[in-house]
């Protein structure tokens, strides 16, 4: 089946490095690219319903004009590039998209200021990843090049770990130098024998194809000692499962983001 990333595309400062870094990636994974976009379109109240689909049409053919701008000045022509532009929905857009005959990846970018990204993902983001039932990549803005080097999956106890969509997702990375780490958070004082028997599972479930090893962070330290590992902001890539606690805990979610996506500058996959 043919691989497939679909970059939803805002045209805001975020776009472009989403962009260079997808293509970069596609090059690796011989995957093809699809340019997302959804138009706002601004109709006076008064407009009939021709008026309307004209405004429509006309914002439609901009944005396909400002998307193929962008894939010529950063996607080589070697990749395969097709466009989607309409006025609705991106979850509406997705929902169709992922019944085609591909393997995807979802790339949406982060956005955040001030205190509101030490809690928030950002609305976009938020929504597909709660929406979709697909591996998205979500991606800070300062990031324009890909690496795989190292790969950190969060393990959560009550939460087991979608194998499938790993495993899916694991195609899209190429095994040469790949380390991958599976990890857990602990908190003070808890028993974790039976965490580190998993964690050992699924290391060793991964030893065939790639370079494994696993980590329990506990106590008072534990997100500090795991910003020292993963928060290196080169060559890294950092996976969680949608439902976690990484995702639902605001305490974790607020570490996770801000100190390990933002200021890392890690790009995150979240596995549905």
């Amino acid at each position: 089946m043919r691989k497939r990333f679909i970059l939803l595309i805002d045209f805001s400062e975020y776009s472009n490095n989403l962009i260079k870094y997808a293509s970069d990636w596609s090059k690796e994974a011989n995957a093809e690219i699809l340019l997302v976009h959804q138009t706002i379109v601004l109709s006076p109240t008064l407009a009939d319903s021709d008026a309307k689909l004209q405004i429509a049409k006309d914002a439609n053919n901009v944005a396909f004009q400002k998307l193929k701008a962008l894939a010529n000045k950063f996607i080589p022509e070697t990749i395969h590039v097709s466009y989607s532009v309409s006025e609705h929905s991106f979850q509406s857009v997705l929902s169709k998209l992922l019944a085609e005959s591909f393997e995807n990846l979802i790339f949406v970018g982060l956005k955040g200021t001030g205190m509101l990204k030490k809690i928030f993902l950002g609305s976009v983001a938020l929504q597909i990843i709660s929406s979709t039932n697909n591996v998205i990549v979500a991606m800070p803005n300062e990031i324009d090049r890909y690496s795989h080097e190292k790969i950190f999956i969060a393990v959560n106890k009550k939460k087991p770990l979608n194998m499938l969509e790993l495993n899916n997702f694991l195609k899209f990375i190429d095994n040469q130098n790949t380390n991958i780490t599976f990890f857990y958070l602990a908190n003070l004082d808890e028993e974790t024998i039976s965490i580190e028997n998993q964690l050992r599972e699924l290391s060793e479930k991964f030893a065939d194809r790639f370079n494994t090893d696993f980590a329990i962070y506990e106590g008072q330290n534990r997100l500090d000692d795991i910003k020292k590992v993963i928060n290196n902001k080169i060559d890294e890539i950092l996976i969680v499962q949608k439902g976690s606690r990484l995702l639902t805990n605001q305490v974790f979610r607020r570490f996770l983001i801000n100190d390990l996506v933002y200021e890392g500058q890690t790009p995150l996959i979240v596995l549905p």
